[in-house]
């Protein structure tokens, strides 16, 4: 795969397009990017900030991250921070790749997630609760939508029985962007069938397949996959039949075929025997 190069010392990708500012009558104020771009592999910071209207620094707080909004949200971050402590403890069973990138008690409950992948993209949704107060919680009902991308990667090639006749070739790649699928024979670029367009599938926006329909045995396709990250490819071989699997197939067919017309030769000879016999028994009876 041939990937651009990203820097080592990138340590957090952050992209970020608008912030949102969400607000209340009671002097809640809430602030968070609407969309943040990741690479794949790498850590990344949804920031969110807040301000609250208690006059009183609370001493107790619990910051809160969700998959989804209102009663379907799925938790995948929670911390808690009481009797003015400066740490956010989290549960034991809590995921490892998240954490409290910012200081709670500066207002900065931004989430850090270590090592995205594709199937992180989603809409984020940061919470603030304060224990005790007459307003206890208050969230970025907009959401952060993180867009995690990467290279073309193939996933699978290979050589499948056609519905109609012969074979055919499928080719089933991931990346962000959607890649662009090529296939290449060597006398040159081949054009999928129209019928088997890319198509992407219910898993994500990220997932695609190609079919190349009529390929021939003994020959090489090679599936190329690209996008504004990088390209892959690889190559598909089609083996023709086999000589001495053919000449093995055509010998055992041979000799099925003698041992058949032996057997029946067998039976011939059983069942005239027999009948020479049945009438030997019957002529002497007659005799007698």
């Amino acid at each position: 795969m041939e990937v651009q190069r990203f820097s080592k010392t990138l340590g957090l990708l952050v992209v970020l397009y608008s912030a949102a500012v969400a607000k209340d009558d009671d002097g809640w104020l809430m602030k968070a990017p609407t969309e943040v771009r990741a690479i794949e592999g790498y850590p990344v910071v949804l920031p969110c900030s807040f301000t609250h209207p208690h006059h009183t620094h609370p001493s107790s707080m619990h910051v809160v991250w969700t998959l989804g909004h209102g009663r379907a949200a799925t938790v995948l971050f929670r911390c808690t921070s009481l009797n003015n402590s400066q740490q956010c403890q989290s549960k034991t069973n809590q995921d490892q790749r998240y954490r409290l990138e910012g200081n709670h008690r500066n207002h900065d409950i931004s989430l850090r997630i270590n090592s995205v992948t594709l199937k992180d993209s989603d809409r984020y949704y940061c919470r603030v609760e304060l224990p005790g107060h007459p307003h206890t919680s208050f969230e970025n009902t907009l959401g952060t939508r993180l867009r995690v991308e990467a290279a073309p990667r193939i996933l699978s090639l290979s050589a499948e029985e056609s519905e109609t006749s012969g074979f055919k070739a499928v080719c089933r790649v991931q990346g962000s962007p959607l890649p662009d699928v090529q296939w290449i024979a060597p006398d040159g670029v081949l054009e999928g069938d129209p019928s088997f367009s890319l198509s992407k599938e219910a898993t994500g926006q990220y997932r695609t397949s190609s079919q190349l329909l009529d390929v021939k045995p003994g020959g090489q396709y090679i599936c190329a996959a690209s996008n504004s990250l990088g390209k892959d490819q690889a190559t598909l071989y089609v083996l023709p039949p086999s000589p001495e699997r053919s000449t093995a197939k055509s010998s055992f067919s041979l000799l099925v075929l003698l041992l058949a017309l032996a057997l029946g030769t067998k039976l011939l000879l059983a069942l005239g025997v027999g009948a020479w016999v049945i009438k030997r028994r019957f002529s002497s009876s007659l005799d007698h």
